[in-house]
């Protein structure tokens, strides 16, 4: 799902080529379908019909609840109370069970775990699972298919899932690939982790991004980050506001925060990018929290 040609009105020199691949045109609004359709398929029978449950931002959760509604099974969706009521409300469309408990995705997991194990349902973590890792990276298949002279692809970072998926597909592709996580300034997961040298848990999370609000990433995703990731960079919620705003009036794109960090790292010029660079900026979410 692309623009057709590179974007005029670019936030970068005119001399960048940018694409963006717009993943919130996916079903649920962004790329998480991939992930959870790639894990549930993959189950046997008997954990399928059991029942799903996850604990989400709002983004997997909808991919889960959605698959679910499909696939005619039952899941239970666990959130955090800053989830965006648009999402809980969605996912009770699709029929799945919500339960809201907790400030952060790390007291809704726990909240979910608690509830797999004393229901016997068959948990689907958002970014810590092979099978939903590769499903995400279906991404970088598509954008080396269609734009093979892509340099760098800028990745949002919330758990790692997303450019855990990107990274090992693009690097396996084309090796010279630039691949260029972006995290808000309130929830530096992969950044704090990879300066420490390994996973460390957040003290404390404070950005409007929900979805990229995970405070701790997974060893499975840490240790692929590190070693096909060529770069972690940082933009605030007042960037990704600025770069929503800008996809808003430009292209009549809705992006919600996440969906916008990728743009937003070009705008604040934490991304260094060079004359006749191709960069591809992934769009990962709509919403209208950006617009705010």
């Amino acid at each position: 799902m692309w623009l057709a040609e590179p974007v005029k009105q670019s936030p970068v020199q005119p001399s960048v080529a940018l694409w963006m691949k717009l993943e919130l045109l996916q079903a649920t609004g962004s790329f998480k379908a991939r992930g959870a359709f790639n894990k549930a398929l993959a189950l046997p029978t008997e954990d399928l019909q059991r029942g799903l449950i996850t604990a989400s931002g709002g983004n997997h959760g909808l991919a889960v609840g959605y698959v679910g509604s499909l696939l005619k099974v039952p899941t239970t969706i666990c959130l955090p109370t800053n989830v965006n009521p648009d999402k809980a409300e969605k996912l009770k469309s699709y029929g799945a069970k919500v339960s809201i408990e907790g400030a952060t995705w790390l007291d809704s997991n726990k909240n979910a775990l608690e509830i797999a194990e004393a229901e016997g349902l068959t948990y689907i973590h958002p970014f810590a699972d092979p099978l939903v890792a590769a499903g995400q990276g279906t991404i970088a298949l598509e954008i080396l298919q269609q734009v093979p002279q892509i340099d760098t692809i800028l990745v949002a970072i919330g758990g790692g899932g997303l450019i855990t998926g990107i990274a090992t597909a693009a690097k396996a592709i084309k090796p010279s690939i630039r691949i260029i996580g972006i995290e808000p300034v309130g929830a530096q997961t992969l950044k704090a982790s990879l300066d420490a040298g390994e996973v460390v848990t957040l003290p404390k999370i404070s950005t409007a991004a929900v979805t990229l609000a995970a405070g701790r990433t997974d060893v499975f995703n840490f240790d692929i980050i590190r070693q096909h990731v060529d770069e972690v960079v940082i933009v605030s919620d007042d960037d990704m506001r600025h770069a929503a705003r800008w996809l808003w009036s430009e292209f009549a794109i809705a992006a919600e925060l996440s969906g916008a960090a990728s743009a937003a790292a070009l705008f604040n010029s934490s991304v260094k990018v060079k004359s006749g660079e191709n960069v591809c900026a992934l769009i990962c979410g709509a919403g209208r929290d950006g617009l705010a």
